[in-house]
């Protein structure tokens, strides 16, 4: 009996620290039930739109037709990935994503960091605050309105050629010619997001403990030294974690912005995945193929962010 009781001991305790975690996380529910109400829609929305739709990853696998759905069409296994990577097309429409993606994470993704530290700089508060709210502005514009100011802007009889044309220069249609397309695509990105991304920023600046700056002060150091030896130090966790967040989604560059921007005469420099995908998917029904490169895009940006994790984990940072 007393074996029985000794074997039994640790499976009692176990359950007992089992029901003292349940109603602890019972207890923490019922004291912050406020809190869960608000982060349900968003719980939510990850659940109905991220992660019920990778059931449908099968169709990458399968010769899907739309009348005997997912369970009745026939499996080709590889075959789709096969095609896609034979398809003389795909490696431009890959390389025209890759390029233009490298140029937004290269350009675009620093810009929010030294406009937050302009921000920093900046003493009288209601001037900091008018910029600020100028800056976010476009972020709550949709890309069709974006895509429209653009192209008034660089239109033949556009604001910029009319200047160009004060000083007698030759109107350009920059619009229909390949080298300014993605020149174009990150600027208007820029312009569109830089304020919105500097939330987060200027929220870690805030954050930095005052007396570090007056020590500085105290030690000499001017303005440029204590960004480089105080507010740079303190903001690059932050930097690091949305960096490793945009990685992941490499590939990904978002079908409006380039779908509102793209003409015939840009399609071989700006013809991207998204765009690729909504004609042969959506417009021609090839929808196992074009599945198949949403799998791709997502194996290469879990890789992606798989490597720089790792990287970013020799720093002491990163997201696991």
């Amino acid at each position: 009996m007393a074996e029985l009781s000794e074997q039994a001991g640790p499976e009692q305790a176990y359950a007992g620290s089992s029901v003292k975690i349940r109603n602890r996380y019972a207890q923490n529910i019922r004291k912050h039930w406020m809190l869960y109400v608000m982060i349900m829609p968003g719980i939510l929305f990850y659940i109905v739109f991220k992660y019920v739709p990778l059931a449908g990853s099968v169709i990458a696998f399968q010769d899907y037709q739309i009348f005997k759905g997912i369970l009745n069409s026939p499996w080709v296994g590889l075959d789709n990935f096969k095609f896609i990577f034979t398809y003389q097309d795909f490696y431009q429409v890959l390389r025209n994503t890759a390029l233009i993606a490298l140029y937004q994470l290269v350009i675009g993704f620093p810009a929010p960091i030294l406009l937050a530290l302009l921000f920093n700089e900046v003493r009288l508060m209601l001037a900091k605050r008018v910029l600020q709210s100028l800056f976010y502005l476009p972020h709550f514009l949709s890309w069709v309105v974006v895509g429209g100011i653009v192209f008034e802007v660089l239109a033949s009889g556009g604001i910029l050629n009319t200047v160009r044309s004060w000083f007698g220069f030759e109107p350009v249609l920059y619009m229909q010619q390949e080298r300014y397309f993605r020149s174009i695509v990150v600027i208007s990105s820029i312009w569109k997001e830089v304020g919105w991304g500097t939330i987060i920023y200027l929220a870690a600046l805030s954050g930095i403990d005052p007396t570090e700056y007056e020590a500085a002060v105290v030690d000499g150091a001017n303005r440029w030294k204590q960004t480089l030896y105080i507010t740079l130090p303190a903001l690059f966790p932050t930097a690091l974690i949305l960096f490793l967040l945009n990685i992941g989604n490499f590939l990904e560059l978002g079908f409006d912005q380039i779908y509102n921007l793209l003409t015939p005469m840009t399609y071989s420099v700006g013809d991207i995945i998204e765009t690729y995908v909504y004609r042969s998917g959506v417009l021609q029904g090839q929808y196992s193929v074009t599945t198949a490169i949403g799998v791709f895009q997502s194996v290469i940006g879990f890789i992606l962010l798989w490597i720089f994790n790792r990287l970013a984990k020799k720093s002491g940072e990163g997201l696991w």
